[in-house]
């Protein structure tokens, strides 16, 4: 048996016979000569095949050449086929200056020869079809850039001796409100709810003396937005640490992050983003602007725009503003927004006596808020307090609260939306696009 290549080991091997799985991207079938283009999921190489058609004046054709010439032919768009041949380096052929002459061709599985979606197809036709319209070239890439961002991230936080959690998906009670919440039954008429953050499993985690944790994991929001930045479903980056002295300590762990993921996303396909997404990925310098929500709305003010909302939290339009201010002023792609009113806040951030503002922040990235994370509040009286304030029953949060009945160091953290980053850091105009399988509203298939 012939060993397989990958197309991206091909040309570091010297010529000589080779074998190739992958699906056929595009025929061309000459008369004289056949060309086929067969793509796996490192790259594409052409294949070329000298045609033998049949001849009635000939009687000693080569049986084989004509039954490999006329499989070509009837070759459709998107079979995966294994080839054997004989690998050529030329740098006269414009697909990475190798070919392969063709020996043998064996269809593993044959597709029909119309495809359902063209390169002008709608999103929703796209994310009809989502296993044809991955195999792009372009939308390969999204998934090998986001294996690079969360490897790195995660490698960040095991270097710094974090622990990993996985924390449960079903619950018995909201996570954070009554708001956004997907219900299902249960055994024995129990009500179940998916999880809407890893929040309190990351707290209890402090509680549990782990120090410091991490996750990567799904969350759901009952959400029925229909914009470029929700779903239903995603994943969340989410991180917790304890003996914090405030949210400060949490941002400046989170810009280290990024910018050590940034980095490595960069340097392993820096040119590959630029050749396909025409975006040059720029690490981001530390530390991260701050300014505070105050500051924020009065520079928006200044820019011009009136922010409609009544809770005195900025809007999308807002948040578009104040980092244009930033990037033409500091010439930097995020900023921390900070100091938010416990009105706009849930109870469990923690409220600095001193400003009666929470000690808290957003996250921004090109104008999009990816992150909010803030400082907790660890002390039961208090925390108590703040949720009663907030008119939420504690009996509702029983399993919550004793957390923090035997004792919890100081701590804080942020849950950050992977898509988001990866949809802004690509430069595209939805999550839908650097999204796996998409979940909204209306999206629950495939």
């Amino acid at each position: 048996m012939t060993e397989r290549i990958l197309v991206g080991q091909l040309a570091a091997r010297a010529d000589g016979p080779v074998s190739v799985s992958g699906w056929v991207e595009t025929v061309r079938d000459q008369k004289k000569v056949q060309f086929v283009i067969l793509r796996d999921e490192t790259g594409a190489v052409q294949l070329v095949n000298p045609a033998t058609r049949p001849d009635p004046e000939k009687t000693d054709q080569d049986a084989a050449a004509l039954a490999l010439t006329d499989a070509i032919s009837n070759l459709a768009h998107g079979s995966f086929l294994t080839i054997t041949g004989d690998l050529k380096h030329d740098e006269r052929v414009k697909l990475g200056g190798i070919e392969i002459k063709l020996r043998t061709l064996e269809v593993a599985s044959a597709a029909l020869p119309e495809t359902p979606i063209a390169a002008d197809s709608s999103t929703d036709k796209r994310m009809d079809w989502r296993f044809l319209d991955l195999r792009q070239r372009r939308n390969n890439l999204i998934f090998r850039v986001s294996t690079t961002l969360e490897h790195a991230m995660r490698q960040y936080w095991v270097d710094r001796d974090y622990v990993e959690i996985h924390t449960p998906k079903l619950m018995s009670s909201p996570s954070e409100s009554n708001a956004e919440l997907f219900s299902l039954p249960y055994f024995e008429d129990k009500t179940a709810y998916l999880a809407q953050s890893p929040q309190h499993f990351k707290q209890m985690a402090q509680a549990a003396g782990f120090g410091k944790v991490f996750e990567i994991g799904d969350v759901f929001r009952a959400d029925p937005s229909f914009t470029s930045r929700h779903a239903t479903e995603f994943t969340s980056v989410d991180a917790e640490i304890s003996w914090i002295e405030s949210h400060e300590d949490v941002a400046a762990m989170q810009e280290e992050l990024l910018a050590t993921a940034i980095q490595a996303v960069k340097a392993k396909h820096g040119d590959e983003i630029k050749e396909l997404f025409d975006i040059d990925v720029v690490v981001p310098t530390l530390p991260f602007p701050r300014i505070p929500l105050a500051e924020a709305h009065r520079i928006v003010a200044e820019r011009g725009y009136e922010i409609p909302r009544t809770d005195g939290d900025l809007d999308p339009e807002g948040e578009r503003q104040i980092s244009a201010h930033v990037a033409e002023g500091l010439g930097h792609e995020f900023v921390f927004i900070t100091d938010y009113h416990p009105e706009i806040r849930p109870f469990y951030h923690m409220i600095d006596p001193a400003t009666g503002l929470t000690k808290s922040y957003d996250l921004l990235f090109k104008g999009v808020e990816i992150t909010t994370g803030a400082q907790r509040e660890h002390r039961i009286e208090v925390l108590e307090q703040q949720a009663l304030a907030k008119g939420l029953k504690l009996e509702g949060l029983e399993h919550y609260l004793d957390f923090f009945r035997y004792g919890v160091p100081p701590h804080g953290g942020f849950g950050m939306g992977l898509a988001r980053v990866l949809m802004l850091l690509l430069g595209e105009a939805s999550i839908r696009e650097v999204t796996f399988l998409f979940r909204g509203p209306t999206r629950l298939a495939p």
